[in-house]
């Protein structure tokens, strides 16, 4: 047996990605006859077989990044050439069209779109995180999906190679629908160029195939003679790049074997991108091509405009924020709270608290708490409306708004009655970590019957929530600002909190919901009343 090993790449150079096997396991190879090849950011090279003898193991897949010294593939000294036997089939999962593509004759496995939650049948694929040729492991993340109220990650079924993506980014998928198919094994698929849109005929959207890119003179040539280009063969990692940048490989010069266009060629694009410019149709002459082109933009000049789609989730927070306008009868109560107490209870116990707990003490187990206790105070608020019946809320379970890449998000906790200071810190930790990075799940943000949103750790000094539907109440939390305030007959400096109460009048009226809001002030100016239930 002899390992075919990464080269040295040359000077500072320390890895290349493999970007295309000449031979495939089970083939005779000749002494020092290229066997694949290997793309640096500054060139492409053949290695070449170490011995004589038959292709036993491919160990890295097309498109993988390796370092100098790794061991590609292994080959037997003198072996017979091996015949490779296509697999038996699986069952309607497997696809043998996939299976020519992949080069491996194994079994073809359908990704499809999982069960998003109950009432949700349909999702918006919103990112890619692979390419058409790479690989990929068991439960590597291959998509995320959007729906109304979160973003999910598609994983691996089996590890292997995607051979063929069918729902590309924004495409609006449904439950059960096919996403994507996967080579089993380390098989590696053919890297394509995205198809010309319908109808184009730019030459930006035509390419030659089998040769790498070609000059814009070959093209027009091409289009002047009435030849119909096809799909040009990209190399796995100048693919790559060309995806995440959103370019088009015909305004690029390849400087590799036969044209073909390298890593290299591609950053070089990057860091000198042309001066945009029309581009002749098939049926321009060539001295239509040789016009001058439109006078670049100058560098001090900037779009006035962007465009971009409006993420689900997002036209979602739209909709349902503007129902409930629509819907609930909205009215907004305020008061003030001295927030001194709290702060020095806060102040003379936080670290302990923190030494014995392992979470930190906040403000937002005692709104929990008081809010807790109001709810029990004054039912109407722990309710919803429900056509035309009233469903009173058995159970404490508070929303807490956090602030998400996605958008505002409301995981909520539940159980609060029952949960100490420590418990309800240590769940809204965890959810709001989850919430940034991504991983909420749609229970995490049903049943709530109550919502708190702080605007004050953004600076807020005062606002109007709007209800988070179908719940009757929502408190906002402010800005903590020093005020002169009067007590006991003369002005003091105290740190103050504006808070409003917005509530379903429908539902709630004006008697309870002031009556709410000043049981919640009444126990954070006196945070006794918390441990004692009164």
């Amino acid at each position: 047996m002899a390992d075919i090993l990464v080269p040295t790449l040359g000077e500072s150079v320390t890895e290349a990605t493999l970007s295309k096997w000449l031979k495939q396991p089970g083939e005779a190879v000749a002494k020092d006859e290229p066997v694949l090849e290997l793309e640096t950011d500054k060139v492409t090279l053949e290695v070449n077989a170490p011995v004589a003898g038959v292709l036993e193991t491919a160990t890295v897949s097309e498109g993988n990044d390796v370092a100098v010294g790794t061991v590609l593939g292994v080959i037997a000294e003198g072996a017979v050439q091996a015949t490779a036997v296509p697999s038996q089939s699986t069952g309607p999962k497997e696809d043998a069209s996939a299976q020519g593509a992949a080069g491996t004759g194994g079994t073809v496995i359908d990704v499809p779109v999982p069960v998003l939650g109950e009432s949700v049948t349909t999702a918006t694929v919103a990112t890619w995180h692979k390419a058409t040729g790479a690989t990929v492991a068991q439960d590597e993340t291959l998509c995320d999906l959007e729906t109304d109220k979160v973003t999910l990650e598609v994983k691996a079924p089996i590890a292997g190679v995607l051979t063929e993506i069918l729902a590309p980014a924004d495409a609006e998928v449904a439950v059960g629908g096919l996403l994507a198919r996967i080579a089993a094994g380390n098989a590696a698929a053919s890297v394509v160029a995205p198809a010309a849109p319908a109808g184009e005929k730019a030459l930006a959207d035509k390419v030659l195939v089998d040769r790498g890119p070609v000059s814009r003179s070959d093209l027009i040539a091409h289009l002047q003679e009435g030849q119909e280009p096809a799909a040009l063969t990209l190399s796995p990692a100048v693919a790559r790049l060309v995806r995440e940048h959103n370019l088009n490989p015909n305004l690029m010069t390849g400087t590799g074997k036969h044209g073909a266009l390298t890593k290299a060629d591609v950053l070089a694009f990057l860091d000198n991108p042309p001066a945009p410019r029309s581009l002749p149709s098939v049926e321009s002459s060539a001295s239509a091509v040789a016009q001058t082109p439109p006078a670049p933009q100058t560098q001090d000049e900037s779009p006035r405009e962007r465009r971009e789609r409006m993420p689900k989730m997002r036209q979602t927070i739209a909709r349902r924020l503007k129902e409930a306008q629509n819907t609930a009868a909205m009215l907004t109560t305020f008061n003030e709270i001295d927030m001194s107490a709290v702060m020095e209870l806060r102040k003379s116990y936080r670290e302990s608290f923190e030494k014995k707990h392992g979470v930190r003490l906040g403000f937002n187990g005692f709104f929990v708490k008081a809010v807790v206790q109001g709810l029990k105070d004054i039912p109407a608020i722990n309710a919803r409306i429900e056509g035309d019946e009233i469903v009173s809320h058995q159970f404490f379970d508070v929303g807490l708004a956090v602030s998400t890449p996605m958008g505002l998000m409301v995981p909520v906790i539940r159980e609060c009655d029952r949960k100490s200071f420590a418990g309800i810190e240590t769940a809204l930790g965890e959810l709001a970590g989850r919430g940034r990075a991504g991983k909420l799940g749609m229970h995490d943000m049903a049943g709530g019957s109550f919502t708190i949103t702080n605007g004050g750790v953004f600076g807020s000094l005062l606002s109007t929530p709007i209800l988070n539907r179908p719940q009757s109440g929502i408190l906002g939390l402010h800005k903590i600002e020093d005020r002169p305030v009067a007590v006991d007959g003369q002005v003091v400096i105290r740190p103050m909190m504006y808070v409003a109460l917005s509530y379903d009048h429908r539902l709630v009226d004006g008697r309870e919901a002031v009556t709410f809001l000043v049981r919640v002030k009444e126990m954070i100016e006196d945070p006794q009343r918390l441990l004692l239930d009164m």
